[in-house]
């Protein structure tokens, strides 16, 4: 049988590779610790392993599940939402004038602006330790932090460009192109491919990823789980 995709899976791949060590495991089940992320991973469809996620879900939280189509029905979850997403690789990332800054590295230290960054612009899922999932970098004017990109999940070979935000009184600066093209050459530089998560309905973001040098992969559906 032929191994599935990491991208097919990323949850799946990158909670049983590099980022096992932020995983909160039940059985088959996986899932990023509530500190870090929402994401959760199945093995499979098989009953053992969606008891073994509605477990985890009862203890730890919601979670959301990334992969091509609906999970069957768990007992004792239910459903909140699904939302049709674009998955986007690039292989090289395009070149440009940037904006007059001068990004720098952020870190522990930084995570309480983080935070507050992500729950204003809401880029998608943050919490108190995502930023420690990987690189971060961002923009300060005036001592602020007004933009920010960094890493997600790192499935084998992948890492994903995510949390990417701008204060709505800093956009149309260029700002967080800027940004994604600094973490995405990261990514390159140390071997892997980056990629990312869209809306489907968001097509001017995938518009910009489009113009910094990603292509469409395949269609995603996130459906987010809570307990019934």
């Amino acid at each position: 049988m032929t191994a599935p995709h990491p991208l097919d899976l990323p949850a799946l791949s990158a909670l049983h590779g590099r980022h096992a060590r932020f995983a909160v495991v039940h059985g088959t089940a996986r899932r990023y610790h509530p500190a870090y992320g929402v994401f959760a991973a199945l093995a499979d469809d098989a009953e053992p392993s969606l008891a073994s996620l509605a477990a985890l879900v009862i203890e730890h939280g919601d979670v959301a599940l990334l992969q091509a189509g609906a999970p069957p029905s768990i007992p004792g979850l239910t459903v909140v939402s699904q939302d049709v997403g674009v998955q986007m690789v690039a292989t090289q990332i395009t070149d440009a004038s940037a904006p007059d800054v001068k990004p720098i590295p952020l870190g522990d230290a930084d995570a309480p602006e983080m935070l507050a960054l992500a729950t204003l612009t809401e880029p998608g899922p943050f919490f108190e330790k995502t930023h420690q999932l990987g690189r971060f970098v961002g923009i300060r004017q005036d001592g602020r932090l007004v933009a920010m990109a960094g890493e997600r999940m790192q499935p084998d070979g992948f890492t994903e460009v995510s949390g990417v935000c701008t204060h709505p009184d800093h956009r149309g600066r260029g700002y967080a192109a800027a940004l994604m093209r600094q973490v995405a050459r990261g990514i390159l530089a140390r071997g892997d491919t980056p990629f990312l998560h869209a809306y489907a309905s968001n097509q001017a973001a995938i518009a910009l990823y489009e113009r910094l040098g990603f292509r469409h992969r395949r269609e995603i559906l996130m459906t987010r789980l809570t307990a019934a």
